[in-house]
């Protein structure tokens, strides 16, 4: 299943992509919202696989809303503008469906991204020995940092925000994120162990009882929710009797 987001500032565009989302097999609509506003606030804490957005929208249109995204979903444009196609396509939208559209339409639009989710899958299948040496992008302190995962040691979440500590750094990256997004970006050498603490498995240096050991200042808890899954990262790993 595709997991969808619709946005549009007309309630009656806005209820018509909604129907056609349910008369398609593969896509689940995940929220709809009426401004880009509100899915940013709703991508701040949970994620879509592809967006339907207007672009012609108050406050905030589309197209500056999808650019602004560090890690945007598929997208699919729909208005009743012609002119915004190309600019559309520059930022890689699946497709653009010009106002008013029907479910020929919308159906093309759908497959559409039904193929580019299929490619997307593969590609990440093939690039698992890169993901060491990728990076991410965070927002602190009014600036846009960039950051190579392999240098993250762990994270400690603080309420709406996080504390990224990254090796050779005296303080911590703080980012206003959530851990289910943090989570859902970091490669696979990373594991939360804890509501509150993702570590990077690479830099751990003990396990005493319920207790990660990063370095002689630094003890973890495992959570019990999560203790299960550690030891059986543990368990691939061990040695001995």
């Amino acid at each position: 299943m595709i997991r969808c987001m619709a946005i549009d500032d007309e309630p009656l565009a806005l209820r018509q992509i909604v129907s056609y989302i349910g008369k398609v097999p593969f896509l689940e609509l995940a929220v709809e919202c009426q401004s880009a506003v509100e899915a940013r606030r709703f991508l701040e804490q949970d994620t879509v696989d592809a967006i339907f957005c207007d672009i012609n929208m108050p406050d905030l249109n589309g197209m500056d809303f999808i650019k602004s995204l560090t890690t945007p979903p598929l997208v699919v444009f729909t208005t009743a503008y012609a002119e915004y196609a190309v600019e559309g396509f520059e930022v890689n939208a699946v497709d653009y469906l010009l106002k008013p559209f029907g479910m020929q339409e919308f159906h093309r639009a759908a497959n559409r991204l039904k193929e580019r989710m299929h490619n997307k899958s593969d590609y990440s299948e093939h690039s698992d020995s890169l993901e060491q040496n990728d990076t991410i992008f965070l927002k602190t302190d009014h600036r846009i940092v960039k950051v190579a995962t392999h240098d993250i040691r762990y994270i400690e979440a603080m309420s709406e925000y996080l504390k990224v500590y990254l090796r050779n750094e005296a303080k911590p990256v703080v980012t206003l994120l959530s851990m289910k997004k943090m989570e859902e970006r970091l490669p696979s050498n990373f594991m939360r162990i804890h509501r509150s603490y993702i570590i990077n498995l690479n830099d751990i240096l003990e396990v005493n009882k319920n207790r990660i050991i990063m370095d002689a200042d630094t003890y973890l808890p495992i959570g019990d929710m999560y203790r299960d899954t550690f030891q059986s990262y543990v368990d691939t790993k061990f040695l001995g009797k």
